[in-house]
């Protein structure tokens, strides 16, 4: 038998308190990590997955007596519910065709071609991409509306007005969206193709439509990922749902989704049956996306490609192509904005009987007004936190997914953020509703609904994905090394990251953190699901002003809401210039 000492005994004990030390610190400096991934879990992976879950197992979740049941797909399957499912179907195949038709036609003309003004008709689609769609929807809806602006002036709009207030106008809103998609998508693909296989085609006796064959087949991936994109924005679009297809008592699915949230009892089975098919449209276009390249390769562009060159456009082509342009920027852009400010001017719109005079007493109004000022003040502080947050937080997902050796941890974390691109805003902020009202997460002392809290994470979880995704090629090109070389000359790891890599990705942040502040100061779906009592935000604040007939109200806040968003915008940019070292400012912003 072997006698074990004191001093055997004395060096286990420190090794154990050793270890222990070692196991503290460890969790410590793995701490950042754990809450990052405990936000994500908590706003990205538990509301939409338990959100599903109910629409087969009401039970499970308290929502209803079966363990396991199809009835809410069986009543999606339908009804009006069927009918808003088939008709966001049409829908977003129609504006899928159309917007990636016109984003092709609009690349090949700025990418290709001579035509004057370029840079100006490429601006106009960035312009197009910010615009929220219910503004676009509301402004078309105040200048053909019974009693609206052309009635004020006395020009004929029946027939428009028909065709706005039914399905066509419905795809042309959707359309003119997907189009900004489309060309960004196309414009890429074309820039990167070479001249050769037109040449290739024009020598071996080929016309011109046989060269726009090869260059259409050749930009077969683009146009199919244009018209994903378009066909899944188009489905999950809640703007237009809201507010010209309701009009028109026109039902698509996202509206079916709401009703069926904002009904008494709310019928939560119902919508996350809705969900699921909303979320399959997304996977038929991705799917469909994928079987038309299978077993084809694309591989262009090389070592020897040549930039094409430019087409010259004659006099008589050059009108009719900036036509043609300038009156796809005024459906989708000019006569929106046309609507909107002129319907903020007059005075009584909405009713034929009064004077309707010129005058800036909407915006007196909703300048002097609490209950028209507070929702813009509201929205644009939160705003203000949501972009910050998500500035912070997509800097770090977009780190780890950059990060080299291909992590388990951002392989999923990958496969997560594109999963969250592709959901619509409406189950984002449905399963916010349905999760965080759970009687067992109260029990846990969480009381998040209703409250200002949870409508912020509500933002945070649609902002981040995309957000993320935008930086994740900057910070992919930041090599560790500068770090590393931060902390051998002494600097800790947070001060060896301000002083190294903050200048490099200053003002790629600073881009993420304005698109992020435009996109929540102006959001329509999760504002209106997760809103806390008494402070509406104010895409909620103007939706309801028009619709308890406040025309000018509801349009002086839409035109102070986007004055504010490019104020804020600009003086952004401006501080930027004026007070980053210019270091920074040379960094990632060319030749500017």
């Amino acid at each position: 038998m072997v006698a074990v000492t004191p001093q055997v005994h004395a060096g286990a004990g420190a090794q154990a308190r050793l270890g222990a030390v070692r196991l503290a610190l460890s969790r410590v400096r793995n701490g950042p990590w754990l809450i990052f991934w405990i936000v994500l879990v908590a706003i990205l992976v538990l509301p939409i997955l338990l959100f599903l879950v109910v629409a087969v197992s009401p039970r499970l979740l308290g929502q209803g007596e079966s363990w396991f049941t199809l009835d809410g797909f069986r009543q999606v399957l339908t009804g009006a519910l069927a009918r808003g499912a088939v008709d966001s179907l049409a829908v977003g195949t129609t504006a899928g065709v159309l917007a990636t038709a016109l984003g092709a036609a609009v690349a090949w003309v700025v990418v290709r071609t001579d035509v004057v003004g370029r840079r100006w008709w490429a601006g106009s689609m960035f312009a197009l991409l910010l615009a929220p769609s219910y503004l676009v929807a509301l402004g078309w809806e105040r200048l053909l509306e019974p009693a609206g602006i052309l009635d004020l002036l006395g020009v004929p709009d029946a027939g428009a007005r028909t065709l706005l207030y039914g399905p066509v106008g419905v795809v042309v809103v959707l359309t003119m969206k997907g189009v900004p998609f489309a060309y960004l998508a196309l414009s890429g693909a074309l820039r990167g193709l070479g001249e050769e296989f037109e040449v290739a085609a024009r020598v071996h006796g080929g016309g011109r439509l046989a060269a726009a064959r090869i260059v259409a087949a050749l930009v077969a991936p683009a146009c199919w990922s244009a018209f994903a994109i378009v066909f899944a924005e188009s489905v999950s679009d809640f703007g237009v749902a809201a507010t010209l297809a309701n009009d028109a008592h026109f039902p698509v699915a996202t509206y079916t989704l709401y009703q069926a949230i904002d009904s008494f009892p709310v019928q939560f089975p119902q919508a996350a049956a809705v969900g699921w098919v909303l979320l399959a449209m997304a996977g038929l276009a991705l799917a469909a996306q994928t079987r038309a390249l299978r077993g084809r390769s694309y591989r262009v562009l090389g070592g020897r490609s040549r930039p094409a060159r430019r087409h010259h456009l004659t006099g008589r082509l050059q009108v009719v192509v900036v036509t043609g342009l300038a009156l796809l920027v005024a459906v989708g852009l000019g006569v929106p904005t046309v609507g909107a400010v002129a319907a903020s001017l007059v005075n009584g719109l909405g009713s034929l009987v009064g004077d309707h005079q010129l005058t800036l007493a909407n915006y007196s109004r909703v300048l002097q007004s609490p209950a028209l000022r507070s929702p813009l003040l509201y929205s644009a502080g939160l705003a203000t936190i949501t972009a910050t947050v998500t500035a912070v937080l997509g800097v770090v997902a977009a780190r780890m997914l950059s990060t080299r050796g291909g992590r388990i941890s951002g392989k999923v974390l990958d496969l997560l953020l594109l999963t969250a691109v592709a959901l619509p805003g409406i189950v984002f902020a449905a399963g916010y509703i349905f999760t965080y009202n759970l009687p067992v997460v109260n029990r846990l002392g969480i009381h998040l609904y209703g409250t200002t809290g949870l409508l912020v994470l509500g933002y945070l979880a649609t902002a981040l994905p995309s957000t993320s995704r935008v930086l994740l090629g900057n910070v992919g090109q930041v090599q560790e090394s500068l770090r590393e070389a931060g902390r051998v000359h002494g600097s800790g790891a947070v001060a060896s990251w301000l002083r190294t890599v903050l200048p490099l990705l200053a003002r790629p942040i600073l881009a993420a953190w304005v698109l992020t502040f435009a996109g929540t100061l102006l959001e329509l779906p999760v504002s209106q699901l997760l809103y806390p009592p008494g402070h509406a935000p104010v895409s909620v604040g103007i939706t309801k002003a028009l619709a308890n007939y406040d025309f000018g109200g509801g349009t002086a806040m839409e035109v102070i809401a986007i004055l504010v968003a490019l104020s804020v915008v600009g003086l952004v940019w401006a501080l930027f210039r004026l007070l980053a070292p210019s270091g920074w400012q040379r960094v990632g912003g060319g030749t500017s």
